[in-house]
């Protein structure tokens, strides 16, 4: 079982060593070691277009997550005061939402969105004067769009967890003190869950930074950073193409270790206060 554990994990771990090792590669093949360098790092920090994509992926991945963080709290919140069947139907239409791949996601979402700017686009060209109505399209507001809605899920079951071992005695306590139910949310609730939203947030910008299917297909004619790497790896894979892969890995494996280390902590103080 350990030789078998080990074989996994080298599976999935060993072409990812391999591609951070040729980052540092001196040659001009990925394939090639031919010394040690920092060169490529330097270059893809340099090139224009892989900046320009990764703005694209930081703004769009922190607005999607921001919203995702809002309004999955509500919902959480929401949700938590459900009971019976409706609570099933809820619980089971956020587990189908993480569940279902991301290519379904991304066409569902595409198909969605030109049903809806078939709709608008013609209604705005009515209310507006002639040449000034706005067009709506793909582009940056539906990356956003998408990326919430996905991430969304995300918030709502880490928050969820987070709600279900909140000591509700601290709340009746508030209640009990004639306190309204928005200095209870603020100065009691708040409080104890927000390391879960904090976590939410930044699986959602992890998440949303990463993407590739859902940002395919809803991108329009916006470039994100996996994108970019996406077109790019069609003329063939470079050590600039394995740098950026590398910083995109560094910068993913930082932001969920933070969100892990945020929820262990949630938990403890969690658990002292329930002691």
């Amino acid at each position: 079982m350990r030789l078998y554990a080990l074989a996994v994990f080298g599976f999935l771990y060993l072409p990812i060593a391999i591609i951070a090792l040729f980052s540092f590669n001196a040659g001009r093949h990925a394939s090639q070691f031919a010394g040690f360098s920092t060169q490529w790092y330097g270059k893809a920090l340099a090139n224009p277009f892989v900046m320009e994509a990764l703005w694209t992926s930081v703004s769009v991945a922190f607005a999607s997550a921001l919203i995702a963080s809002v309004f999955g709290t509500m919902a959480a919140l929401a949700l938590q005061g459900m009971r019976g069947r409706v609570r099933a139907i809820a619980d089971a239409l956020i587990y189908i939402a993480v569940m279902v791949p991301g290519i379904v996601i991304g066409i569902a979402t595409l198909i969605a969105l030109v049903t809806l700017f078939g709709w608008i686009n013609p209604l705005l060209a009515r209310l507006a004067p002639e040449g000034a109505a706005p067009q709506l399209g793909m582009g940056h507001g539906t990356l956003i769009a998408a990326h919430a809605l996905f991430s969304m899920a995300l918030v709502i079951l880490i928050l969820r967890a987070r709600l279900e071992g909140m000591d509700r005695a601290l709340i009746e306590a508030s209640a009990d003190l004639y306190a309204p139910p928005l200095a209870t949310f603020r100065q009691v609730t708040l409080p104890m869950i927000f390391p879960g939203i904090l976590a939410g947030f930044l699986l959602s910008f992890t998440f949303s930074f990463d993407d590739f299917i859902i940002a395919f297909f809803v991108a329009g004619s916006e470039t994100t950073l996996p994108i970019y790497v996406f077109s790019s790896i069609r003329r063939g894979v470079t050590p600039e193409i394995n740098a950026i892969g590398t910083m995109v890995l560094g910068a993913s494996l930082v932001l969920l270790i933070a969100a892990q280390l945020i929820l262990r902590r949630g938990r403890r103080a969690a658990g002292k206060d329930g002691g």
